[in-house]
């Protein structure tokens, strides 16, 4: 059994086999082949977060590999309030053969991982998006042919996008460049967790804080929401902390003329991006949504059918 928490779960052997599945099945998709590896299983999605990409995503992917999908929104299971977390996990194990979870506290997951008897997918927690991560590797090798040396800028917060895409970028030989202000850096134990890959494959990571430098000649400019669900609190200092941080024109015409933008969505456009960006001929924005579904079924064919 194996669960997928973190994009360090998997060893870079094991994150291109994932990728090669999720191209594979997405191919078949559009020839209209059907998948069974989930045929007889049950998958429970267990959110504490609303959804529209994760839910339909996941919900699809299990319905197209053959499977079923169980959606457990917040008030029907309390998770750690109602109901404690090894029990949710014990009692589910029982009922089910997956776990998708998508929670605030990163805690929570390696609890249920702890307690549950089959595997946990991490769909999102305040540390980690390694499923955002699979469909961004995805959409890069999609559109830049390949993954090793490219140079991708991540401006904005050092959130779990940025986090999961550090871990993934040094996997694949990213040259990862982040772009944030003073006190919003990613947590050191990412970028530590990561030096070793980095070594491997070549893969480089520089944080700074002009946007400017980060996007100079860049193959990809990535953003993503200034303040993410749980931080509304703080939304009138981020959006202060963050000014100048938004992909515009102007940042763009500083990547390459062929660069490719990116956002995990949802989007606040005119804080992050701009409309004009974000629906201009250089964004990827909707194929990389798109790639949710795919890149997470390459991962539960996998979780399912490996050894």
């Amino acid at each position: 059994m194996r669960d997928f928490l973190s994009v360090s779960d998997l060893s870079r052997e094991e994150l291109f086999r994932v990728l090669d599945r999720a191209s594979v099945l997405k191919d078949e998709l559009k020839r209209g082949e059907q998948r069974s590896e989930l045929a007889g299983k049950a998958v429970a999605l267990l959110f504490q977060k609303p959804s529209l990409r994760t839910r339909v995503s996941f919900e699809q992917g299990v319905r197209q590999l053959g499977g079923h999908a169980i959606y457990l929104s917040p008030p029907e299971v309390g998770l750690g309030e109602r109901e404690s977390v090894p029990d949710v996990a014990r009692v589910l194990s029982r009922y089910v053969d997956c776990i998708v979870a998508r929670t605030y506290s990163h805690r929570h997951l390696e609890v249920m991982a702890r307690y549950a008897s089959v595997p946990i997918v991490n769909a999102l927690s305040d540390m980690s998006h390694p499923c955002q991560l699979l469909a961004d590797l995805l959409t890069i090798r999609e559109k830049r042919d390949s993954l090793a040396g490219q140079v991708v800028a991540y401006i904005g917060d050092g959130n779990n996008v940025a986090h999961s895409l550090i871990l993934g970028a040094a996997k694949v030989g990213i040259q990862l460049r982040i772009a944030c202000p003073e006190g919003y850096e990613p947590v050191k134990g990412f970028v530590e967790r990561s030096s070793r890959d980095r070594e491997a494959t070549g893969g480089t990571l520089s944080i700074v804080r002009r946007p400017a430098e980060a996007a100079e000649g860049a193959d990809v400019l990535y953003t993503d929401v200034w303040t993410s669900m749980g931080q509304e609190g703080e939304s009138k200092a981020r959006r202060e902390a963050f000014r100048g941080y938004c992909v515009d024109e102007g940042l763009l015409k500083l990547a390459k003329p062929e660069a490719i933008v990116m956002h995990d969505l949802p989007a606040h456009r005119g804080d992050e991006i701009t409309e004009e960006v974000l629906d201009g001929p250089q964004s990827v924005v909707f194929d990389q949504a798109e790639n949710r579904l795919h890149g997470q079924k390459g991962l539960l064919s996998w979780l399912f059918t490996s050894t």
